[in-house]
């Protein structure tokens, strides 16, 4: 349950009889990682004093990443405010000082309930038949408002009291995190990290949370930082086993990262603008999806900026491409302006037609998602209590 890890074996000893019973002494950093993965329902790692600062908090910063309920105390001769804010910083629970037997014991059984309350709640987020549903906001073409429909239509879900997360996987150019005001601390970047596994706890450290049952999984902040594209599919299928709805926003090419998110969609909604290039783009992305096998009874289709004198009516685009607009919105100053001040218009403007559109329009999403629940259950479908209120504490990642 606690790892002490000490290379002097007085100390050593000093350290595990101080806290208790159930404790494993490693010499060192370079064995811990072995001991870890072996023993993965370990609570508490202690630092002795011969882990040098610098190691022991790179140590911390990877953990949390990797095991985000493992609790990191570090133990040092004496305590200043240089320590305790590196300390503290790359994310170690407590710093306590040598001679401080009783402090020790304290931190390690505070960090342990800490550790536990996390598992539980990873337990319970990782329970079996209980998956959200994954909504893929995609075109083939750039400027047609997906990141915009992405946005809003995850706020408009978690507003309806549904737990959301948006996931931005334009991996090279993702403007989710900048339309939500966002700072994140953590990205799709760090996915490589996750050594362990795909998993809920890993899952749990990559996201930030933006609002009352909101929670974004970032784009990279910086570019060209490089995203592996194996683990797509199971970080997708672990979201809907964390949350009501995860609403993924996309590039416009068929890549390894869209991909898995078309297998994993349980709805595709697809996004056009009345110009022929928009159009022309659409046509061909829906030959490839016909390609694909994906069931044309789970696409929606999203006609933006539907405005009647541009020399291209709405009826036309959809003869031409075959599928009728679930949903019509106009052009809007209202909505750029909305973008401008990383707002999303469908909680900065309620009364606007955009708003109202596309709140009846996730309301339509969820109903058809939830449908087949209520035909096989008298019983509504539950609201999933996987994440509620932004969390805050030592474990808060709000961005902004």
């Amino acid at each position: 349950m606690t790892t002490v890890v000490e290379q002097d074996p007085v100390l050593a000893e000093v350290l595990r009889s101080t806290v208790g019973s159930d404790v494993t002494v490693v010499p060192s950093l370079d064995r811990i990682e072995d001991h870890l993965r072996s023993h993965p329902v370990e609570l508490v790692v202690v630092l002795g004093p011969s882990v040098g600062l610098e190691a022991a908090a790179a140590f911390a910063r990877h953990n949390r990443i990797l095991r985000p309920a493992l609790g990191v105390i570090l133990v040092r001769p004496t305590v200043d405010q240089t320590v305790l804010a590196d300390a503290l910083r790359s994310g170690m629970s407590e710093v306590v000082e040598t001679g401080d037997a009783t402090g020790l014991r304290e931190a390690v059984r505070r960090a342990g309930d800490v550790a536990r309350a996390l598992s539980d709640n990873i337990d319970r987020a990782a329970e079996p038949g209980d998956k959200g549903s994954l909504i893929t906001v995609f075109s083939t073409k750039g400027g047609v408002g997906k990141s915009f429909l992405a946005t809003n239509l995850g706020t408009a879900l978690a507003d309806q009291g549904r737990s959301v997360c948006i996931v931005d996987l334009d991996v090279h150019c993702g403007d989710v995190a900048i339309m939500l005001q966002l700072t994140p601390l953590h990205s799709l970047a760090d996915l490589s990290q996750l050594s362990g596994g795909i998993d809920t706890s890993g899952v749990e450290s990559l996201l930030t949370d933006h609002s009352e049952g909101l929670t974004v999984l970032a784009a990279p902040v910086q570019l060209g930082a490089p995203v592996p594209a194996e683990p797509i599919g199971s970080l997708l299928e672990t979201l809907k086993g964390m949350f009501d709805f995860v609403v993924v926003d996309t590039s416009g090419m068929f890549d390894d990262y869209v991909l898995p998110a078309l297998d994993n969609s349980d709805q595709l909604v697809l996004v056009g603008t009345l110009d022929i290039p928009a159009l022309k783009s659409l046509k061909l992305a829906v030959g490839t999806l016909d390609l694909l096998n994906l069931p044309r009874e789970r696409w929606r289709f999203v006609l933006n900026r539907a405005d009647s004198k541009v020399g291209l009516s709405a009826g036309e685009f959809e003869e031409t491409l075959g599928l009728k607009a679930d949903v019509a919105l106009p052009t809007s100053r209202d909505v750029l302006m909305a973008v401008n001040r990383g707002e999303v218009i469908v909680r900065s403007d309620k009364g606007h037609q955009i708003s109202k559109s596309l709140v009846a329009f996730a309301h339509s999403l969820a109903r058809q998602q939830e449908a087949p629940a209520t035909a096989t259950d008298n019983s509504s479908r539950p609201t999933h209590a996987r994440r509620g209120a932004p969390r805050r504490g030592l474990l808060s990642r709000k961005g902004a």
